[in-house]
C-alpha cells in the first residue's frame, strides 16, 4: 500500500513537471529536498508526530521551504502533510527520481564483483550495458562481494544478470540432486 501512494504522489508531480516542461527544476529541487530531509532527521519526528497540529506541520513547510522550493514542491509537502501521508514522503521522492531517470534514458546499475575492478573494467561493463539497453547513460554502483568467489552479478531495476562462480556452483548442486533423486 505504502508503495502505491508514494507512486501516486511521484506520478501526479512527474506529469506536472513534464507538462510544465520543469523536468530538470523539479528533478535539482527533489533531489535537494531529499537531501535536506536525510540531513535533518527531526524535521520528520516533528511532520509524523501526533500531537502536533497539522496546521502547525504546514505552517513550518512553509517556514523552512516557501523561499527555497518552488510552489509545485511546496504546494506537494503541503498535500503529503494535509492527507496525513509525510511518513511515505521519501518514498515519494525516491519514485519521482527515478521516473525521470527513466524519462531521460539513465539507468541505474548494481554491479557485484568478488575483487575491486580498476577503471578500465568498469568503464568495460559501463559501455556494455549502454549498448545492451536503450540507455543514454548510467550511473555505476559497485560493491565487492568475496562471496561470488568469481564472476559478477549486475541489476538493473529489476533485471538481473548473474554469472557469479557461486551461482554456477549451486545450480550445479541443485542439479546433481536431481540426478540422485531419479536414479533412487
Amino acid at each position: 500500500m505504502a508503495k502505491l501512494v508514494a507512486k501516486t504522489y511521484a506520478d501526479a508531480l512527474f506529469q506536472l513537471a513534464v507538462e510544465e516542461n520543469k523536468v530538470d527544476e523539479l528533478f535539482s529541487e527533489v533531489t535537494m529536498l531529499a537531501d535536506i530531509l536525510d540531513q535533518n532527521p527531526d524535521l520528520e519526528r516533528i511532520m509524523t508526530h501526533p500531537s502536533v497540529d497539522k496546521n502547525q506541520k504546514i505552517d513550518t513547510i512553509r517556514n523552512i521551504f516557501s523561499e527555497r522550493m518552488s510552489g509545485e514542491i511546496c504546494g506537494l509537502l503541503n498535500q503529503v502533510v494535509t492527507n496525513n501521508r509525510y511518513e511515505e514522503i521519501n518514498g515519494i521522492l525516491d519514485s519521482f527520481i527515478d521516473s525521470v531517470k527513466e524519462y531521460k534514458k539513465i539507468g541505474v546499475a548494481y554491479v557485484k564483483t568478488p575483487v575491486e575492478l580498476t577503471d578500465a573494467q568498469k568503464a568495460k561493463i559501463e559501455q556494455k550495458l549502454l549498448d545492451t539497453t536503450d540507455y543514454v547513460k548510467m550511473e555505476m554502483n559497485y560493491a565487492v562481494d568475496a562471496s561470488l568467489i568469481g564472476g559478477m552479478t549486475i541489476r538493473i531495476g529489476d533485471r538481473v544478470v548473474d554469472s557469479s562462480v557461486s551461482t554456477k556452483i549451486n545450480e550445479l548442486a541443485k542439479s546433481l540432486r536431481r540426478i540422485q533423486l531419479n536414479t533412487i
